[in-house]
């Protein structure tokens, strides 16, 4: 990467762990996660340790340490879809995808996450795909599914 310039974070939202949230949050907004090279720059050029950063980042679950996927697959955890078999679907995104929860492939085409809720509890198990919803999935339509998006 370029040299990073953080100075308009630092100056929007001061030099202060109390800045912390707002910077980790601006950062996000412009590079889509937090780049570790960016972290380091803002604990060089203000106040916040890195550790301090870093918890901040790892504690919160809307801030991502890795760039997500072209196709950001989430997954509802939800009580409906828990209930209707989410766990079988996330298995079979794993196994398709060949990652974890929250890990992008190599190639940069998919993410994978859980989230509470998607809203469409009579949907259940329910999966989104950038802005597509489907429905009564099961790890027979995971496949099917994932071609739409060009996994072979």
């Amino acid at each position: 990467m370029s040299k990073v310039n953080v100075e308009k974070y630092i100056k929007n939202y001061g030099r202060t762990k109390e800045a912390s949230i707002p910077i980790l949050q601006a950062i996000q907004a412009d590079y889509g996660y937090l780049p570790m090279d960016v972290l380091g720059k803002v604990c060089e050029e203000s106040e916040i340790t890195k550790s301090h950063l870093y918890g901040v980042a790892t504690f919160y679950s809307q801030f991502k340490l890795t760039p997500k996927g072209k196709n950001a697959i989430k997954i509802c955890k939800g009580t409906a879809c828990h209930v209707k078999g989410a766990d079988v679907s996330i298995v079979a995104f794993k196994d398709q995808l060949g990652i974890n929860i929250d890990q992008t492939t190599e190639d940069g085409a998919f993410s994978l996450e859980t989230v509470a809720c998607l809203g469409c509890c009579s949907l259940a198990p329910v999966v989104m795909i950038n802005e597509d919803v489907y429905g009564s999935l099961s790890s027979s339509k995971v496949r099917s599914t994932l071609k739409k998006y060009g996994k072979e």
